[in-house]
């Protein structure tokens, strides 16, 4: 594993919005946990979705933050949904070694009517579609994409099942969403939290199996795929071990991650290392949109102008640009003579 090992004693607690990766060596389980506080709460409060959908998409970015931050190379983690559900839509990107930006889209006539019938599980709103997981390691280098159905399962169940079919690494997942009111100097106000692990059965010793990891992942690199399967004894008292958290734990700031994993694996023994930050960070610019644009076709780019005007809005960051066609003209100009 490639994180720097740290002894108790020299423990940084990482708090809020940092993966902290652990090692449980007696039960051959490698795992991720995080929480996350105002880094998810700045991202569901600029854009102001539903309570249901902001649940959805924060389960999602907890999931992914916990996979992505496993990749040991410069690149792109992304998970996304595609259903049939009320809530047909949930993409999340990670760029190593920190960014994350994510999305929802809904029918606001189906969730409304959803919302009414008290009918806003997880699965009922997503309905049924898939979910994709892509590790993409730059322009010069093939795309890995991972597919699993998601049909009447909650989000946990989901990656379990990608983990199991795609993967073949047995793995347990739990994840957590809540609003916590918390007293700040304005009185209280509440704020999005949300925590989730991510444990991993990956044994080493050579008569028993050594599993492959997400592709990029921070497993060891020679790990083969043995006989043993779901129900070794060592792998059945982990998930035993993990059942037992509550989703309170996972949320509550008073918590912590290392605390919460001493409460799990102290008898056994489990190490933690450095932990990786988080941050709401978008990868959009005036730039980048600027060259889309430039790249539109003349009738493309007509199609654009509304109001004498261009205006992008990140679906994102809700960040909002505006162009005047102006600018576009020298460039455009090069662009049809060289064409020509």
């Amino acid at each position: 594993m490639a994180e720097q090992e740290t002894t108790l004693a020299e423990i940084t607690f990482a708090g809020d919005d940092a993966v902290v990766p652990f090692h449980v060596e007696p039960l051959d389980a490698r795992g991720r946990a995080v929480q996350l506080g105002p880094m998810l709460d700045s991202i569901l409060a600029r854009h102001d979705y539903p309570e249901p959908v902001a649940r959805l998409l924060a389960e999602m970015i907890v999931l992914t933050v916990l996979l992505g931050t496993s990749l040991k190379f410069d690149g792109k983690f992304i998970a996304q949904t595609q259903t049939n559900g009320a809530v047909d839509l949930l993409v999340v990107d990670f760029t190593t070694p920190s960014s994350v930006r994510a999305y929802a889209r809904y029918n606001e006539d189906r969730l409304k009517t959803a919302i009414e019938d008290g009918d806003t599980a997880p699965e009922a709103l997503l309905g049924a579609g898939i979910l994709a997981l892509t590790v993409d390691q730059g322009e010069y280098t093939q795309r890995y994409q991972g597919i699993v159905e998601l049909s009447g399962a909650s989000m946990d169940e989901v990656a379990e099942s990608y983990f199991r079919q795609s993967e073949q690494i047995p793995t347990t997942v739990k994840l957590a969403v809540a609003r916590i009111a918390r007293r700040g100097d304005d009185g209280f106000k509440e704020g999005w939290r949300a925590g989730g692990m991510v444990v991993q059965f990956l044994p080493e010793a050579p008569d028993r199996m050594r599993m492959p990891d997400l592709p990029g992942g921070d497993a060891p690199d020679d790990a083969q795929i043995g006989e043993t399967g779901e129900f070794d004894d060592t792998w059945l008292e982990t998930r035993a071990l993990v059942d037992t958290v509550d989703a309170s734990e996972l949320t509550d700031p008073e918590v912590g991650v290392e605390r919460l994993l001493y409460r799990l694996f102290h008898e056994r023994g489990v190490k933690v290392f450095e932990a990786n930050p988080v941050a709401d960070d978008c990868s959009c610019s005036r730039e980048r949109i600027r060259t889309v644009l430039e790249s539109f076709s003349p009738e493309e780019f007509e199609e654009s102008i509304e109001d004498g005007k261009i205006e992008v809005t990140c679906e994102f960051c809700s960040t909002h640009y505006v162009f005047e066609p102006a600018e576009f003209e020298g460039e455009r100009s090069k662009a049809q003579n060289s064409a020509e």
